[in-house]
């Protein structure tokens, strides 16, 4: 039978396509700016790596202090519009508010709230696949997503791309150019996301006779989930699984660029390849998608946690910017294929009417992981003073999450 997306569904993909943009900027324009802003205060490379990754770790903390607690609200009735609206407009804002700062640590305390607003809202965006989607679409429908969102983000990142390189062309400053960069892709991640806001409907949720005190029940309901899951032993062991894998997956998305800089590799150059991750990405996530219909989805998950390891591994020894382009490629194979059967698979073992609940403590054990992952390099490369052995340290997460996926799918 041929997969037809459906019209909800084509929207809901869309605002992938709108916040992968700042995704795909701030790993690449953003840390590249932020070195700029650093030089200027005289900050080593070792430094400056090791604060973008603080800075990263703060607004992931954030997020997984407050994503259980705004998901487990968001399962109110008519709560999750609202709250995913709130939280949308706070990474807009933000991402824009970027291009007006020259202080690095105005810029990073900015963008530690755009990040967390960001972050915050793909917590009510991928509970929202329960109430867009049907059981035997998630798989390919989440894969979609993160398809179109890779080459989607691709519009305006060329378009940035070419105005800050081009700046002289252009008759205008690279700051002057930046400004406008970041005021650009705000605007597309907000035009892009306005179909899904005006359409969305909240189909499965909890009813509350008094909504004044959803905050209260949300509370109440999370202390019962959290004592709940324990009991649910296939839940709570790929949570577990999911905490350590990917870790590494977000920690190389958030890191990259930093990594390529920190390393003196061309500028120029780690951006034309982050931008070929993005473009493999695309039919890559799509393959991925088309091959759970006829294969086993724990040993394609499997698959990509192996592959992300062996990744691990080559950048402790990545010195030249044509080990960087073939990281590049790597990382485009399969990073899409993992975050998207990663999220389908979730979505089957938890109940529907819980989702943003359950989807907010997946984000403790996934975004709340990158503050491991990112602190894990930042103090690495801080003690052993070399930034390849502060990335490779990720081979640990990979293979404990790997053995830890693999106890999971067998519960």
């Amino acid at each position: 039978m041929k997969f037809k997306l459906t019209s909800l569904e084509k929207q809901w993909i869309l605002y992938d396509v709108g916040n992968s943009a700042f995704t795909l900027m701030v790993s690449t324009l953003i840390p590249i700016y932020f070195n700029s802003l650093a030089e200027t205060n005289q900050l080593s490379s070792v430094d400056y790596l090791a604060y973008w990754g603080y800075a990263t770790s703060i607004a992931t903390l954030m997020v997984a202090i407050l994503g259980p607690i705004l998901g487990t609200l968001a399962d109110t009735r008519n709560f999750k519009k609202k709250l995913f609206v709130a939280s949308m407009m706070i990474g807009v804002i933000g991402c824009a508010a970027l291009g007006f700062l020259s202080y690095w640590l105005a810029f990073i305390i900015v963008f530690v709230l755009a990040k967390v607003g960001y972050s915050t809202s793909l917590i009510f965006y991928d509970s929202m696949l329960v109430d867009v989607s049907s059981p035997d679409h998630v798989d390919q429908v989440s894969s979609q997503g993160y398809a179109w969102g890779y080459i989607g983000s691709c519009i305006p990142f060329a378009a940035c791309l070419i105005l800050v390189l081009g700046s002289n062309v252009f008759g205008m400053s690279q700051s002057s150019a930046m400004t406008i960069a970041f005021i650009l892709v705000a605007l597309w991640w907000l035009l892009v996301s306005l179909p899904l806001i005006k359409n969305y409907k909240q189909k499965h949720y909890i009813e509350l006779k008094d909504a004044r005190n959803a905050m209260f029940h949300s509370f109440s309901r999370l202390a019962e989930t959290l004592r709940n899951v324990k009991k649910e032993r296939k839940i709570f062991l790929f949570l577990i699984a999911f905490f350590f894998y990917i870790d590494g997956v977000y920690t190389i998305i958030d890191m990259a660029t930093a990594y390529g800089t920190a390393l003196g590799l061309d500028t120029t150059g780690l951006l034309l390849a982050l931008l070929v991750t993005q473009i493999v990405a695309f039919p890559s996530s799509i393959t991925f998608g088309r091959l759970c219909r006829n294969h086993d989805l724990g040993n394609l998950i499997t698959l990509c946690i192996a592959a992300y390891t062996g990744i691990a591994v080559f950048a402790l020894f990545m010195n030249s910017q044509w080990q960087f382009w073939v990281l590049a490629v790597c990382v485009g194979l399969f990073q899409g294929g993992i975050q998207a059967m990663s999220r389908s698979y979730f979505t089957k073992i938890i109940p529907a009417e819980k989702s943003g609940e359950y989807f907010g403590l997946m984000d403790i054990f996934g975004k709340g992981a990158s503050f491991f992952g990112t602190t894990l390099i930042s103090v690495m490369t801080q003690i052993s003073g070399s930034v390849n052995i502060g990335v490779g340290s990720l081979v640990i997460v990979f293979i404990i999450g790997l053995i830890m996926f693999r106890k999971a799918y067998k519960a």
